[in-house]
């Protein structure tokens, strides 16, 4: 995978709760992924949690460790190749495809919904706390778009931010 420009590996949505399903399109609104739904608005979901990402290395690490986690399943709408997940971090801005962009504004705490996707239920695997750089993220929208699973993703600079 390296030298390969960041893309989105899976949009994924559900009816409420885990897991979601993957579907090849979708239209990014303020609210959130169209066509889905949270099961709990008072901890998921909202202007400040409209899209919840993940990254597809992350999602490979914890299946080496034997844990039957797969894209979707810990509830991300979009999962993302290519990434230095890691470093992301609140404040940071994404484009995705040619006209999305997200603002990462949150880590995204663990929940028991999730326990089943881990081995001995250790869902705290996911929690940014505990693992630093293997936590799932929250992003508000700040332009919508329809976005593709293949579509390219990039890190916005401070000069694009401006635009």
């Amino acid at each position: 995978m390296r030298g390969r420009r960041p893309y989105l590996h899976q949009i994924s949505v559900s009816d409420g709760g885990v897991p979601k399903l993957p579907v090849p399109e979708a239209r990014i609104t303020l609210e959130g992924v169209a066509g889905d739904r949270q099961r709990n608005r008072d901890v998921h979901g909202g202007v400040d949690r409209a899209v919840c990402l993940f990254s597809l290395e992350v999602i490979e690490a914890l299946q080496a460790e034997r844990h039957a986690i797969k894209p979707g399943a810990s509830g991300e709408n979009l999962t993302i190749v290519g990434l230095d997940w890691p470093t992301l971090k609140p404040g940071d801005r994404l484009r995705i495809g040619e006209h999305a962009r997200l603002e990462i504004v949150s880590y995204t705490s663990p929940c028991k919904f999730n326990a089943r996707w881990f081995v001995g239920g250790e869902f705290s695997r996911i929690s940014q706390k505990l693992h630093p750089g293997w936590s799932r993220l929250y992003a508000r929208v700040l332009a919508e778009g329809h976005v593709r699973a293949g579509d390219g993703v990039i890190v916005e600079s401070d000069t694009e931010q401006a635009i």
